[in-house]
């Protein structure tokens, strides 16, 4: 089968759910590769992020969204909750994602964000690996059956890669006959400046997300290709001396520790080698400054 074929599909398919759900997880491991960094941390995904999946008989381009959540009166929180909610304009399927073993009072929030939504939902029990007694995987299934008249009901493991592919025979259903909206190559919309930030971001909650869960983000100022080599300088932005401190560590090894795992990690994802300088500033209550998130790309337009 041929992407010329009048039995060929495409279209845009939004993974949304509550933070930490599993949403960046699960499409890393469709596409086999990263790219949205994940976290055990709530809100580790800040951008809206497409994913393209390439296949003899689809195309399935996946909107990773950041999670739905409730509260939250900052400018962060606000572009948060706007960035996942207008993911859900303009797709041919949603994919709601869940866990498994365990329904939360904020999963019901991201079902009540549903109701208005004209495209077929896809529910996706994730995490099924954590199902201790397996017996409970059926009643799970019919419970969710119960919330909402679904397209299907998917269990998955995103973590192990189970039944991905069962999940994707479920999506292409849904999808309209179409060419391929985007050339072979392409894998997402996002460029290296991005990926950088990003992967640098992911070191700094890895190793610090208990201590600055959220006050923390990353500028790139300057990235230079000198053939398979890159160059670059990194700001990381926190909202209070006390945190500059805590990223830094004492004489500087904490700074040192992030920096060089996010090296090793970019040196991995994009194939290159790395030098990486950083340095940590402050600007208080950048988070909820409009200008600020623009100027460090939280914008839809990016």
């Amino acid at each position: 089968m041929t992407a010329s074929d009048s039995s060929h599909v495409a279209g845009f398919v939004a993974l949304v759910g509550r933070p930490n759900v599993g949403k960046s997880t699960l499409l890393n491991a469709i596409l086999g590769r990263k790219v949205s960094i994940a976290t055990r941390k709530p809100q580790t995904t800040r951008h809206r992020i497409l994913g393209i999946h390439h296949r003899d008989d689809a195309q399935i381009v996946y909107v990773d969204t950041p999670g739905l959540h409730q509260g939250g009166r900052t400018a962060m929180n606000r572009y948060l909750n706007d960035a996942a909610g207008s993911a859900l304009a303009d797709v041919d399927l949603v994919v709601m994602l869940s866990e498994a073993n365990r329904w939360l009072e904020a999963d019901d929030a991201v079902l009540s964000r549903l109701e208005g939504v004209n495209a077929p939902v896809i529910s996706v029990l994730n995490k099924v690996d954590r199902l201790r007694d397996k017996n409970r995987l059926l009643p799970r299934i019919a419970e969710m059956a119960e919330r909402r008249s679904f397209a299907a009901v998917v269990p998955v493991s995103a973590s192990r890669a189970d039944n991905l592919d069962g999940l994707e025979a479920e999506i292409v259903k849904h999808l309209p006959a179409s060419p391929p909206l985007f050339p072979p190559e392409q894998v997402t919309d996002r460029g290296e400046r991005f990926m950088v930030a990003e992967l640098l971001r992911e070191q700094l909650t890895l190793m610090l997300g208990d201590e600055l869960p959220y006050a923390s983000t990353v500028e790139i100022e300057a990235l230079e290709s000198e053939g398979r080599l890159r160059r670059i300088a990194a700001v990381i932005w926190v909202e209070r001396p006390g945190q500059r401190r805590i990223v830094i560590g004492e004489g500087g090894e904490r700074i040192k520790r992030i920096g060089a795992a996010a090296r090793k990690e970019i040196e991995r994802c994009l194939g290159v080698r790395v030098y990486l300088k950083t340095w940590v500033k402050v600007r208080e209550g950048w988070s909820d400054d409009a200008r600020m998130l623009q100027a460090l790309g939280y914008t839809e337009a990016q």
